[in-house]
């Protein structure tokens, strides 16, 4: 690999053996996936922040980077925590976790890197230009960064996109190049939206729908780049669906199917800009497909526990955004109920804050529910806090509940399942 003179400095300690260390890590990477350089990133986003995920060995290495005293070089979030960094004692998050939880913190600020605690960045203020390189180490952040924002990043682990936060840089492989964006693997969305057996209206603009479609597609797809079509009779209406239906689809690719990036026709940028005409007009080659019909989908939906009485509703994996918050809000006060369950809207402390702003929060707590920051289900410790049967809404959440939080999952859109949780 070639290294600038600057670099070459770095990888050979001249500057102290942290940037040492990462510089090593980073080349190492790009040494394995055959790299000829490095480049320059714009932003970062690291993971590896739950105590629950990374114990006491990523406390410690954590600790030990804090106390080189250096900072990122570039912009830098951080994804979710194990709690609530704020309301952690009222929702009833174990003391002892808390406190490991909250050093990873400190640990995390002293580096200079924000603390907004989201697998949502782009929704908060982390937003990569088209064709932007970037080191992002979230599964559903870095599938949306590439495919609904045209970004350019692998899927990083929490150290090398730490290291590359440091450094400003990464190694120039994988999706950082265009020959290794093209689309492999041909979806045909077959569908009857509205015969889905979720019960919502516009089914074929409800992240729900996305989910079960990104889990089923994930794990045939796997590691490929699918290349998502509509079939003529619902082109139109598919045209216009919203961007959190694009989020829950990445997200479950992600964790189904280790998905980086996804292109669907006359949706996201590098299919309008590359891949569509060539599509037209019989010229994009593909290494196989598949077509997606009600029957699949029915049968992804059979395989949760939908009769089972819910402990805990937790909408907002990813984070939910205000569109998400403002139909749980608007159900609540048609309702005019209170929720025999519990209820956590997960999202980052920035959408809360305008949720808060618009009596959002206060109209889910009046009805017994939580906004709650800075965490999920998936990384936080509900396996200890009493919860085994949970309600989302995420394909994402229901592929590792299960594994993550010996979890049984019930699986419905957002109005199903607010509605069962304010009548069961």
């Amino acid at each position: 690999m070639y290294l600038t003179t600057e670099e070459e400095k770095i990888y050979n300690g001249e500057y102290g053996e942290t940037l040492e260390m990462c510089m090593n890590l980073i080349v190492s990477l790009g040494d394995i996936y055959g790299a000829e350089k490095l480049i320059d990133v714009t932003s970062a986003q690291v993971s590896g922040v739950s105590y629950k995920t990374i114990g006491e060995k990523g406390l410690e290495f954590l600790r030990d980077m804090s106390a080189s005293g250096l900072k990122v070089s570039v912009p830098t979030t951080l994804n979710p925590a194990g709690m609530d960094l704020i309301d952690y004692k009222n929702i009833g998050f174990p003391e002892d976790f808390a406190k490991k939880q909250i050093e990873i913190i400190d640990y995390f600020e002293k580096m200079g890197i924000e603390l907004g605690c989201t697998c949502t960045p782009y929704l908060s203020g982390n937003v990569p230009r088209f064709r932007d390189h970037i080191s992002w180490a979230e599964s559903s952040a870095v599938c949306y960064s590439n495919s609904v924002l045209g970004a350019y990043t692998n899927r990083e682990g929490g150290p090398s996109a730490l290291a590359s936060a440091i450094l400003g840089k990464t190694s120039y492989y994988g999706y950082h190049l265009d020959e290794n964006r093209t689309p492999n693997f041909k979806v045909n969305l077959d569908l009857d939206f509205e015969k889905i057996g979720l019960k919502c209206d516009n089914k074929i603009n409800n992240m729900a729908s996305y989910g079960l479609i990104g889990r089923y597609v994930g794990r045939i797809v796997k590691n490929g780049i699918p290349y998502f079509n509509f079939s003529n009779k619902q082109k139109n209406d598919g045209l216009n669906i919203k961007s959190e239906c694009l989020k829950g689809l990445g997200a479950a690719l992600a964790a189904s199917g280790g998905v980086a990036l996804y292109h669907f026709n006359g949706i996201t940028p590098e299919a309008i800009c590359t891949y569509d005409n060539q599509f037209d007009k019989g010229n994009l080659k593909f290494d196989d497909e598949i077509t997606i019909t009600n029957e699949m989908i029915e049968e992804e939906l059979s395989k949760f526990n939908n009769d089972q009485k819910i402990d805990l509703i937790c909408i907002g994996c990813p984070h939910s955004g205000m569109s998400e918050i403002k139909t749980i809000v608007d159900i609540l006060l048609e309702e005019k109920k209170q929720l025999k369950t519990d209820l956590w809207v997960c999202t980052s402390i920035y959408t809360k804050a305008i949720a808060d702003r618009m009596g959002y929060t206060k109209i889910i707590e009046d009805a017994g529910g939580k906004l709650v920051v800075d965490t999920c289900m998936v990384v936080a410790p509900i396996e200890k806090m009493g919860y085994k049967y949970v309600a989302t809404n995420s394909g994402k959440a229901a592929t590792y509940l299960p594994n993550f939080c010996s979890s049984e999952v019930i699986y419905g859109s957002i109005e199903e399942l607010i509605r069962k949780g304010l009548n069961q």
